[in-house]
């Protein structure tokens, strides 16, 4: 149905080596990152950012669909995704990402927001795509 693309080049080797990242969309072109904007506070970007930024977005846009297929039409929805990297087994591995939402919805009660959220964490792709333990805490006002 849809495929999207990026490419990453990574010049030199281990701590000195620098990458450069680039989306398909040119959001991202050339952006750098490497082991101190993974590990360190240097600027730049790092894979685990980009995937919570990703799960964020899908997980946030897929609550938007699965609550207007329930009858909704307004509310507002800011999800904040938090991608853990820890070192495992002499490697590294992505254990976890915690989504926080806050949402707004008006007329929809705490235990159909609750179930709608569920569902939208377990069925949105990029929760699949991932091999980690998802979380889920939230706040409707």
């Amino acid at each position: 149905m849809t495929t999207r693309t990026a490419s990453a080049r990574y010049e030199g080797l281990g701590k000195a080596g620098q990458g450069r990242i680039t989306t398909q969309s040119g959001v991202l072109t050339g952006q750098g990152y490497g082991f101190g904007t993974r590990f360190g506070d240097e600027p730049g970007t790092n894979p685990e950012e980009l995937i919570a930024a990703a799960h964020a977005a899908c997980f946030t846009m897929a609550l938007s669909f699965a609550l207007e297929r329930a009858g909704f039409a307004e509310g507002t929805l800011e999800t904040k995704a938090a991608v853990k990297l820890e070192q495992q087994d002499g490697g590294f591995s992505i254990t976890r990402s915690d989504l926080t939402l806050e949402a707004s919805v008006p007329g929809i009660s705490p235990d159909q927001f609750a179930e709608i959220a569920a569902g939208a964490k377990a069925n949105c792709p990029v929760s699949k795509l991932l091999n980690a333990e998802i979380t889920l805490e939230h706040t409707l006002r």
